[in-house]
């Protein structure tokens, strides 16, 4: 059963759930900061991260899926029950995650459960450690990069509006926020909806449905794409008012800043093929952006918090899908 084909279609459904709730977890990321300066109602907010997420399809390649797909574990050892407890994993973490209300980070959710189930079945000579290593260091890069750029480019916004007055000024940066959130839901839907394309199309190669050469099939793109789509859609709350208003506060200005700097970060990664996480970097642009004004603009106990689950979503996730394997293997003999 675990190894017919009905079951492959049974995973891409569940892989495309998987999708789904990264875009139901991680649209807070996108719209955090436009709704928190009331740029945008949430209603209104969601809608326009959602269909910037789905643009992003045919706006640049499948540099990230090939990384998820056949950078993280051998293709070699790759199997239904293998892909259900990495997917199992990641999908316990970011529930748990999100009715905690904190931002972590389904990129290394999925990388976790990937690793936590290879391990499980053969150990960890199935790992691909450059792909590991590189995904694993932007942990600490993406969030640094984010927050370099985070105070960056609000230094740079209020420099250029030092001889405006405030009102003009927050009008201004209404309007340019629009931008900065569509390039921001652009660059989230470029890197996000490429980590599932990656999980299903390894699926499909295992059982040879792809051929003898690993690639990513037009149609693969378009769904994972309107699925994450969907999910940004119906949005997580939860996750919105600790990004936008209990890290520091924010005007008009400060989400333009923190957007773009995030944006800019994620595109690039996208470009070079590597997953980050969008909500490692939106973080670290948020913290950028408040230390601006003082370090103290900055709840470092709210970003403490955050930072744990960071730490910990590949370990648990890991530790999730190996569990769900082992005891799937066990009981179906």
């Amino acid at each position: 059963m675990l190894e017919s084909m009905a079951f492959v279609f049974f995973l891409i459904f569940i892989a495309l759930v998987f999708d789904f709730i990264n875009g139901f977890h991680d649209s807070a990321n996108s719209i955090s900061t436009v709704v928190s300066t009331r740029v945008l109602s949430p209603q209104y907010a969601v809608l326009w991260a959602a269909f910037f997420n789905f643009v992003a399809a045919f706006l640049i390649g499948t540099q990230v899926a090939h990384t998820i797909g056949k950078g993280i574990i051998h293709l070699d050892i790759v199997d239904n029950l293998l892909i259900l407890s990495a997917l199992g994993g990641a999908i316990i973490w970011d529930v748990a995650t999100w009715y905690y209300g904190l931002p972590s980070s389904s990129s290394h959710a999925l990388m976790g459960g990937l690793i936590g189930a290879a391990v499980a079945k053969a150990g960890t000579g199935t790992l691909v450690w450059s792909g590991i290593t590189k995904t694993t260091l932007f942990i600490i890069v993406s969030p640094a990069i984010g927050m370099v750029l985070g105070f960056t480019f609000m230094v740079l916004a209020m420099n250029l509006s030092r001889y405006s007055n405030i009102a003009k000024s927050d009008k201004v940066f209404r309007k340019l926020q629009l931008l900065s959130a569509a390039v921001y839901s652009l660059g989230h839907g470029m890197n996000d909806a490429q980590k599932t394309m990656g999980i299903i199309a390894m699926a499909l190669f295992s059982k040879g449905l792809l051929g003898n050469t690993f690639y990513i099939p037009f149609w693969l793109i378009i769904t994972c794409h309107a699925a994450i789509a969907l999910g940004t859609m119906f949005g997580g709350w939860r996750i919105v008012k600790t990004m936008g208003t209990r890290i520091t506060k924010l005007q008009p200005i400060g989400g333009f800043s923190a957007e773009t700097a995030a944006a800019c970060s994620i595109i690039g990664a996208s470009i070079a093929g590597i997953p980050v996480s969008t909500t490692h970097t939106i973080t670290g642009a948020i913290v950028g952006v408040g230390a601006t004004k003082r370090l103290s603009a900055v709840r470092w106990g709210v970003a403490g918090n955050i930072i744990w689950a960071w730490l910990l979503t590949i370990p648990v996730s890991a530790a999730i899908s190996a569990i769900i394997y082992l005891a799937i293997n066990y009981f179906s003999g």
